[in-house]
């Protein structure tokens, strides 16, 4: 068997690309949330509750505005020093973002659950809200991300 043969594996996308049999994008594709989306989402909520920008956030954390807008857009994993100094920045805690991240990961666990007990355990697909719709369940609407 020769090297080429292998170091060849199969990838699955945590995010399948939209298709043209199904164009939706893959933020509403029922499924297991990720984590970087779930923090990223309770740091922008928090901002924008204490009526701060970006550039106010990131000056105090000294984190780049760019990189602070990756980490609330769920596109960066960001590290616990970043998180932290975030945090900080917002008055609140390490402990606080990963708290509220843990009660948004858990509300969405039990309304995934309720859908699928209502679907009689197969996966209801239905327009979920895009990323970045409002609703009652925060800026991202009860969004479920395939995993």
């Amino acid at each position: 068997m020769s090297i080429r043969a292998t170091n060849q594996a199969d990838v699955i996308p945590l995010r399948p690309l939209p298709t043209a049999v199904d164009p939706r994008p893959a933020a509403a594709l029922p499924g297991e949330p990720l984590w970087r989306d779930l923090v990223g989402e309770v740091l922008r909520r928090e901002r924008k509750a204490r009526g701060r920008t970006l550039k106010d956030v990131s000056d105090a954390s000294r984190i780049s505005v760019a990189y602070l807008s990756e980490v609330e857009r769920g596109r960066k994993e960001a590290s616990s020093e970043v998180l932290a100094a975030a945090a900080r920045a917002l008055g609140l805690t390490l402990a606080d973002i990963l708290a509220l991240a843990g009660e948004r990961l858990v509300s969405l666990a039990e309304a995934r659950s309720r859908t699928l007990r209502v679907t009689g355990g197969r996966r209801a697909v239905g327009p979920a809200g895009g990323r970045g719709s409002t609703g009652p369940a925060g800026p991202m609407g009860g969004v479920l991300l395939a995993a």
